[in-house]
Parts: C-alpha cells; structure tokens; sequence
C-alpha cells in the first residue's frame, strides 16, 4: 500500500505543477512576458505528447495500476473524483483558452 501511496504523491505533485502551469500562461500572458508564457505553453505541450503516445493516459496511472483493482477515476491521484473525471477536459479547455489567448496578444503585440 505505501507504493501506491507514493504513486499517487508523486501524480498528485507532477499534475499540480502543470496545473500551474496551464494558469502562469494567462498571467504572464497578461503582463505581456509572452516568452515566458510560451515556456509554460511549451512545457504543458510535452505533457499533451506524452498523454498522446501514452494512449490519452498519464504513464503513472499504469504503475498505480499494479498495486491495486480499484479503477476509480481518482485511484491513481489525490484528486476528488469527479474532477479525476473531468480533468483533461476541464484543464484541456483551459490550456486551449490560455494558448490562443497568449497567441492572440502575441501577434497584437507584435
């Protein structure tokens, strides 16, 4: 069971910290710091291609996988369940919004 715990800490850390970054892009998109907010659009885009090469799943929902039959949505992560549910579409639409809108103010600025 401490495997799993530590699986699910360590997928709980890793999805705040691109979290995090999905909200910066707006921020610093806002305070017109567009490279920075290009990193952070960037960052989360690596995240996006490995879900993608990972069939749409985090690579550590398998390794929690192997210690336990609970498939709930949230038995991977600490998240509440309805929002382990409706994570990639919740934070899937705000990186969208987040993107264009940095893509937006880029080229305006420009």
């Amino acid at each position: 069971m401490n495997s799993l715990r530590n699986v699910k800490l360590l997928h709980t850390v890793i999805w705040a910290f691109f979290v995090a970054c999905i909200l910066a892009i707006p921020f610093f998109t806002a305070v017109d710091r567009f490279r920075l907010a290009a990193l952070f659009a960037a960052i989360v885009a690596v995240e996006v291609a490995v879900l993608l090469l990972n069939g749409m799943a985090c690579p550590l929902t398998g390794v929690a996988a192997r210690y336990t039959d609970d498939r709930r949505a949230n038995f991977d992560i600490y998240l509440p369940e309805w929002l382990a549910h409706h994570n990639k579409t919740v934070f899937g639409s705000l990186y969208i919004v987040a993107f264009l809108f940095l893509l937006a103010r880029w080229i305006a600025g420009s």
